[in-house]
């Protein structure tokens, strides 16, 4: 099945950089993770966790240091389980607790990245899990691609189920619990997809950067969007575009590819502060 994706992607696209199986994975990943991470970027700065994911990636990292002191070279399992406990410890804490939400998420963020450096430092070896830290989307394999598509069509069904729940949640939790929204329940399973999500992309994004993904889509697409369906619909696309400029530039350029697609979402961020003045009027 993947030798016809590749030969269909050396017809579509006549480039040089396609004539490589590692960029032709690199490519189809990035068409898979740039639209995750652009709609949930909408609901994670509609509902201001703007640092709900960077939490999640301090949380990921000890997940990781568990999965090396279990004795697991590929601790991608304990990675996830921890998020998701992660995730769901905090949307628990934030509806129990009169604190406010960036005050829980920054207390879990802070205690996240210190268990996971104290249990790293003990029991495992730094060096073998930097690209964590920076990510490496040039290294996917396609055994990797079969697992992120199977993500992908599920967060995209269960979207579907809870887009318009999630959304008046997003507005006004009282008002959506007024209407019979289980409010803490959909939060949880929200907080439990962007988990997954994170956990997932980490490795080729990078946890320090992966934050950035998970806002600056939507902060661009706010600028501009004059509804709700522009909103989520930008913001999908502007991910989708930081994606590939960011891939093909860091191949001519030889830099981390994370990086870069951070950088671009960044430039379209801009840009679109800038246009904001014109589409408000």
């Amino acid at each position: 099945m993947l030798d016809i994706i590749y030969n269909g992607l050396d017809v579509i696209l006549p480039f040089a950089w396609i004539n490589h199986v590692f960029m032709k994975n690199a490519f189809l990943a990035v068409l898979m993770i740039t639209p995750l991470l652009g709609i949930l970027s909408t609901m994670v700065v509609s509902n201001r966790m703007a640092f709900f994911s960077d939490s999640l990636g301090h949380g990921a990292f000890t997940g990781v240091a568990v999965g090396v002191l279990l004795g697991s070279g590929e601790p991608l399992v304990s990675l996830i389980i921890f998020s998701i406990i992660f995730a769901a410890l905090i949307t628990y804490i934030k509806h129990r607790s009169s604190a406010s939400t960036d005050t829980i998420i920054g207390v879990f963020s802070s205690a996240g990245i210190a268990i996971g450096l104290i249990l790293m430092s003990h029991g495992g070896n730094f060096s073998n899990y930097t690209s964590y830290f920076i990510g490496d989307i040039l290294s996917i394999t396609a055994d990797e691609l079969v697992y992120l598509f199977i993500t992908f069509i599920v967060v995209v069904i269960a979207w579907c189920f809870l887009f318009n729940q999630i959304l008046i949640i997003s507005i006004n939790d009282g008002f959506a619990a007024s209407r019979g929204i289980k409010t803490l329940y959909i939060e949880m399973i929200f907080a439990a997809i962007v988990a997954v999500v994170v956990s997932i992309s980490i490795q080729w994004v990078g946890l320090l950067i992966i934050n950035s993904l998970l806002i600056l889509p939507a902060a661009a697409a706010r600028n501009i969007a004059v509804n709700a369906r522009q909103y989520h619909a930008l913001s999908i696309c502007f991910a989708i575009c930081a994606g590939l400029l960011g891939l093909v530039i860091s191949y001519y350029a030889d830099i981390a590819t994370g990086a870069t697609i951070a950088i671009f979402a960044a430039i379209i961020f801009f840009i679109t502060l800038f246009l904001r003045p014109y589409f408000q009027n």
